[in-house]
């Protein structure tokens, strides 16, 4: 199992977090499109390390297009000579609509053909075939030799596409080369529904599981002392309800029979009620989905729970920790 970890947009930090984790033993490192971009944080980290990989966990698809996600990509994965993952998400429509002012229709075949689109500008930039994209969403016919960076020289970096739904995770499956499973997840969800329907689109590109990568970027309490540890615990309890307040994710929570408790959050959600909302979280909820134990037990725990399942795990380390401890647990885990 490889270890990721992730980095903030602040330039003042950027190149410390991407130095520490390269020598903490991190795989890789993600960046997330929340109040900030999420390539700029990746040009600093990968001119200042060697050898971690660095990718966008996730940059927002349909706020952009695939001339777009082609370009920046392509410029990243020379930039960090071949160790650029793209990871992709397509948000929910009110963000895309309101907030990007974007258009939002069928949102995994548009992911799906976004996806064909950015490999067929990549291959015109390859080998040097005419571009002639046609599909129902994007159009790309022109490319003239101004615009043309030519092959690169590391080859084009893998996509990953972040789903939850079924739809979009066939859609991994068919057309990505790794599936970036989303923190509000549990075991019995990535056995019992995003498995078979990513086998499901990989039976329909004709590739075995072993050609696409599951990225989780899983829930972890764990602390120094029990200060820090309560502060996790409570982070937790509210980011667990920020996310089955969504809609979107009220399949995971109808899989263990909480599907109620959405709507109730969701309610909730719109008083600004976040503090009544932790509450609801009980414990039994907030075990199944976060490995909650003391930090020396953390690594096995987590590979009890994810082993055979995913391929690379997202961790952070707790503020506090000896960064020579933290090494160790991160070789344990990734033995």
């Amino acid at each position: 199992m490889l270890v990721d970890g992730t980095i903030g947009f602040d330039p003042a930090d950027v190149v410390a977090q991407s130095i520490d984790a390269e020598a903490s033993g991190y795989d890789g490192i993600w960046s997330a499109e929340t109040g900030h971009d999420p390539f700029l944080p990746l040009v600093l980290a990968a001119e200042h390390t060697e050898r971690i990989q660095v990718g966008t966990g996730i940059a927002v698809a349909f706020a952009r297009n695939p001339m777009n996600v082609a370009m920046m990509a392509n410029d990243l994965q020379t930039m960090s000579e071949g160790r650029f993952m793209l990871g992709l998400g397509s948000q929910i429509k009110p963000h895309i609509e309101k907030r990007f002012s974007m258009p939002w229709s069928h949102p995994a075949p548009r992911m799906r053909e976004l996806i064909l689109a950015v490999r067929a500008i990549w291959a015109a930039w390859s080998d040097g075939s005419r571009l002639a994209f046609r599909g129902e969403y994007y159009r790309h016919t022109l490319m003239t030799p101004m615009f043309d960076p030519g092959p690169n020289p590391h080859g084009n970096p893998p996509i990953f596409l972040a789903a939850v739904g079924t739809l979009m995770t066939e859609a991994a499956g068919e057309v990505a080369d790794g599936l970036l499973a989303h923190p509000f997840t549990t075991q019995r969800f990535l056995r019992e529904a995003t498995l078979p329907a990513l086998e499901r689109g990989l039976a329909a590109s004709g590739r075995e599981r072993s050609a696409v990568q599951i990225s989780c970027p899983g829930m972890v309490v764990t602390g120094v002392d029990d200060r820090s540890f309560a502060e996790a615990e409570a982070a937790t309890r509210k980011q667990l309800a920020f996310y089955g307040s969504t809609p979107a994710y009220r399949p995971v929570l109808d899989l263990h029979g909480w599907g109620d408790l959405q709507k109730e959050l969701n309610t909730l959600s719109k008083r600004g009620a976040w503090d009544e909302m932790a509450g609801l979280i009980d414990d039994e909820m907030l075990h199944t989905f976060a490995v909650v134990g003391e930090l020396d037990a953390i690594a096995s725990q987590i590979r009890d729970r994810f082993d055979g399942l995913v391929d690379r795990f997202n961790l952070y380390a707790p503020s506090g920790v000896d960064p020579g401890r933290w090494a160790e647990l991160l070789a344990e885990l990734r033995s």
